[in-house]
C-alpha cells in the first residue's frame, strides 16, 4: 500500500535535526515525512500533517503579554496557521507537538501562558530530552486508547503552556504541576496535540504508538482517493 504522505512543520534555521527525527518515526510508523519550512512551496498531496516543536509563537496571535528574550518566526506562525485553516475543516489527521499543541489551540481561539513559570510558581524548572516529567492522561481520551500509558514519564523542552481552550478541544493531560500537556479535539477527526516531544522518545512504544495513529488515520482518505 502507499505511504500516506506526512507534512511536517519546523523551523527554518536547525529544523533539519527535528524533521529528520520526525521522518524516523513517521517511516517506522508506515508514512513517508515531508518537511515544511516558510518560503517553501506546500506539496499538493498531504495526506496528514505534524505541527512541529521550536520557536515560540508570536503573542499579538492570541492576545498574550509580548515579553522580552524570547525567540519567535513571525514566518512560521504564518505558514502554519495558513496550513491550520485548511486543515482544521477538512478533517485532516494532525498531530501537535509542543509548539505544536500549543498552535493548534491558538488557531482554533484558544491562548497561551506565555511563561508558566509566572503562572505556575511552584513548577519545577525542567529542561530535558529524557522522560523525566510525570503526566497523568484522562482515561477514556483518544490519547489514553493510542498510548495505554497513565501515568507517563516524558521529557521537557517547554516554557508556554496551553492557557485557555480552543473551540472543539478539551484537556486530556496535566503534569503533577497542574500544567496542560495534551489537547484533542472532540470528534472523529484525529486532532491531538502533545507538550513533550514523542519523536525524542524513540525506544518509548506508547510515545511511538501516536506516530502509528496518526498514520492510521490517513488510511480512509487514501482508500476513498485510490
Amino acid at each position: 500500500m502507499t505511504r500516506p504522505v506526512i507534512g511536517v512543520t519546523t523551523s527554518r534555521r536547525g529544523g533539519w535535526r527535528s524533521f529528520l527525527m520526525h521522518r524516523l518515526a513517521l517511516y517506522r510508523a508506515g508514512a513517508r515525512a515531508v518537511r515544511l519550512v516558510p518560503g517553501d512551496a506546500i506539496p499538493e498531496r498531504l495526506d496528514g500533517l505534524v505541527i512541529g516543536g521550536g520557536d515560540d509563537i508570536g503573542a499579538e496571535i492570541y492576545g498574550g503579554e509580548v515579553m522580552p528574550d524570547i525567540r519567535i518566526d513571525p514566518e512560521r506562525d504564518k505558514l502554519e496557521l495558513k496550513l491550520l485553516d485548511s486543515a482544521l475543516p477538512g478533517g485532516w489527521p494532525i498531530l501537535g507537538i509542543c509548539r505544536g499543541s500549543q498552535m493548534i489551540n491558538v488557531a482554533l481561539g484558544g491562548s497561551l501562558h506565555t511563561d508558566i513559570h509566572a503562572v505556575y510558581v511552584e513548577a519545577p524548572r525542567m529542561r530535558t530530552v529524557l522522560p523525566k516529567k510525570t503526566v497523568h492522561i484522562d482515561v477514556g481520551s483518544r490519547l489514553h486508547r493510542i498510548t495505554s500509558c497513565n501515568p507517563c514519564r516524558v521529557n521537557a523542552l517547554h516554557h508556554q503552556s496551553v492557557d485557555r481552550v480552543g473551540r472543539g478541544l478539551r484537556v486530556v493531560a496535566r503534569d503533577e504541576a497542574g500544567i496542560v500537556q495534551a489537547i484533542e479535539g472532540i470528534g472523529e477527526p484525529f486532532l491531538v496535540g502533545v507538550q513533550w516531544h514523542p519523536e525524542l522518545l524513540v525506544f518509548a512504544k506508547p510515545q511511538q504508538r501516536l506516530f502509528a495513529a496518526l498514520a492510521a488515520a490517513t488510511r480512509p482518505a487514501l482508500e476513498r482517493a485510490a
